[in-house]
């Protein structure tokens, strides 16, 4: 098993920047792609970035150019970087796992975090 631990979630205005990040525990070994996903209320989740092991990243393209993934290995933590913040940011943001390279979609992911709040104000 895998555990999953988001912290660095808030409430910021709009252009704002937030950090939020994933320390994973446990059978890590075969974890090779982590990721970002978020739920918004009344929306289905959806991705946000995605990391490999070998620090390939993904990201949907709401978020290009105003969020970075990063992964430290070492740490066993992934990072989201978040700059201007748009009010349509706001959803639970989770971190997930997967043992399959460059995973994209939700159902490829084996681990999931218990999320975090992001709230954006206008």
């Amino acid at each position: 098993q895998v555990q999953l631990v988001e912290s660095g979630g808030g409430l910021v205005q709009a252009g704002g920047s937030l950090r939020l990040s994933c320390a994973a525990s446990g059978s890590i070994l075969n974890i090779n792609t982590m990721g970002w996903y978020r739920q918004a209320p009344g929306k289905q989740r959806g991705l946000v970035a995605t990391i490999t092991s070998g620090g390939d990243a993904n990201y949907a393209d709401s978020v290009k150019g105003r969020f970075t993934i990063s992964r430290d290995n070492t740490r066993n933590t992934v990072y989201l970087q978040m700059n201007s913040l748009k009010p349509e940011d706001t959803a639970v943001y989770y971190c997930a796992a997967s043992e399959v390279r460059l995973a994209v979609l939700p159902g490829t992911y084996d681990y999931w975090g218990q999320g975090t709040q992001v709230t954006v104000s206008s």
